[in-house]
C-alpha cells in the first residue's frame, strides 16, 4: 500500500533537476508532498497561502515567462476555486501549467465531504486544451508526473490521500492518452481508473470461475483511448465502468459517449450516484457506504451480463 501523493513528492524530487520546472503550493505542502521538493530545492518553491486563485494565476504567470509550473492543493479547492481562472488563463492560453491534486474524492475520508471532490474530473474535463489524467498507483504516479512535464500544455493529475495497492512495477509504461488492458478476457469488461481498478481486479478474481472478464486501466481520462473502448465494446458486448468520482460526467460518461456513438453497448456506472461525501473514518468505510467496492463490481458484472443476453 502506498498513496499517490507520496509518490508525486517523491518524483517531484527527480524531475526537479530540471531547471523550468518551478512549484507552486496553496499553504499546503506537507500535504501535498510539494515539501519534498521544496527542500531540496527553495528558490523555485512558492506558497501562495490559502489562495488557490492566485496559485492558479501565478503558476499561469510562471508558464507565460517559459517556466514549467506545477500547482498543487486539495482537489475540490484547486478546481472548484478556481474554474475560472483554469478556463480563461491556463486553458484558452494553453499553457504549459501542470496541475496536480491530491485528497480526491473519498480518500480524504476524514476530511469530510467539504474537503471531498467528486465533481472534479466532469468540471476539467470539459475545458478545451485540458489533459485529465487518475493514475492508478505509485508507479503510474511517477510515470504519469513525469508524462505530464514533457506534455505542451495543460494538465490535472488527480492524486490520493489514503494509501494503495501498488499494481505495477517498473516495466509498467503509461502512455499518455492510452489505456491498458491489465486483465484479458472476452464475456464483459471492466474500465476503471484511480483507486477503482484494484478494485476491479480484485472483482474480475471473484468472478474467475464464473465469468471471462476484461480489465481496463484508463487512467487518461482526456483524451481518451477510443480505440481501446470500441474494441472491448465490440469484442466483449458488455462494459461496467468503476471510478472515485461521480457517475455524472467523468470516466462513465466519457465511455458512453463513445459507445453511443461508435457501437451501442449495456454499460453498468460504479460511482458516487449524486451524493455529496461525507465524514468516514477510513476510505474503505466510504467506500462500503457509497458502494465502491469489489463485491459492487461484481454485482454490476452480473447485471450488465444479462442485459447483454437480452
Amino acid at each position: 500500500m502506498k498513496s499517490t501523493r507520496d509518490a508525486y513528492g517523491e518524483c517531484l524530487v527527480e524531475y526537479g533537476k530540471d531547471e523550468r520546472v518551478i512549484v507552486i503550493d496553496a499553504d499546503t505542502s506537507t500535504s501535498t508532498r510539494t515539501n519534498m521538493f521544496a527542500k531540496k530545492y527553495p528558490n523555485r518553491f512558492f506558497n501562495v497561502g490559502c489562495a488557490e486563485q492566485n496559485l492558479i494565476a501565478t503558476a499561469a504567470g510562471f508558464a507565460y515567462g517559459g517556466k514549467i509550473a506545477i500547482a498543487s492543493a486539495f482537489a475540490v479547492f484547486a478546481t472548484a476555486r478556481t474554474w475560472e481562472q483554469i478556463r480563461s488563463f491556463v486553458a484558452h492560453d494553453n499553457l504549459n501549467v501542470k496541475i496536480v491534486v491530491t485528497h480526491s474524492a473519498l480518500t480524504n475520508a476524514p476530511d469530510g465531504e467539504s474537503h471531498q471532490s467528486l465533481e472534479d474530473i466532469a468540471m476539467l474535463r470539459v475545458i478545451p486544451n485540458m489533459t485529465v489524467i487518475v493514475p492508478a498507483d505509485a508507479e503510474e504516479t511517477k510515470q504519469a508526473i513525469g508524462a505530464a512535464i514533457k506534455h505542451k500544455g495543460p494538465c490535472y493529475v488527480r492524486l490520493n490521500r489514503a494509501g494503495s495497492p501498488v499494481i505495477f512495477d517498473s516495466s509498467y509504461e503509461f502512455k499518455l492518452g492510452k489505456g491498458a488492458v491489465v486483465k484479458d478476457g472476452d464475456e464483459v469488461t471492466i474500465i476503471a481508473a484511480g483507486n477503482m481498478v484494484s478494485k476491479a481486479l480484485e472483482a474480475a478474481e471473484i468472478l474467475a470461475n464464473e465469468i471471462s472478464v476484461r480489465v481496463i486501466n484508463l487512467s487518461t481520462i482526456k483524451p481518451i483511448d477510443e480505440e481501446i473502448v470500441i474494441k472491448a465494446a465490440r469484442e466483449t458486448g458488455a462494459i461496467v465502468t468503476a471510478e472515485e468520482h461521480s457517475i455524472i460526467g467523468g470516466l462513465g460518461s466519457a465511455v458512453a459517449e463513445i459507445t453511443s456513438t461508435n457501437i451501442p453497448t449495456p454499460i453498468e456506472f460504479i460511482g458516487v450516484k449524486d451524493k455529496f461525501g461525507q465524514t468516514g473514518v477510513t476510505t474503505e468505510e466510504l467506500y462500503e457506504i457509497y458502494g465502491l467496492t469489489a463485491s459492487a463490481i461484481v454485482e454490476a458484472t452480473r447485471r450488465v451480463l444479462l442485459r447483454k443476453k437480452r
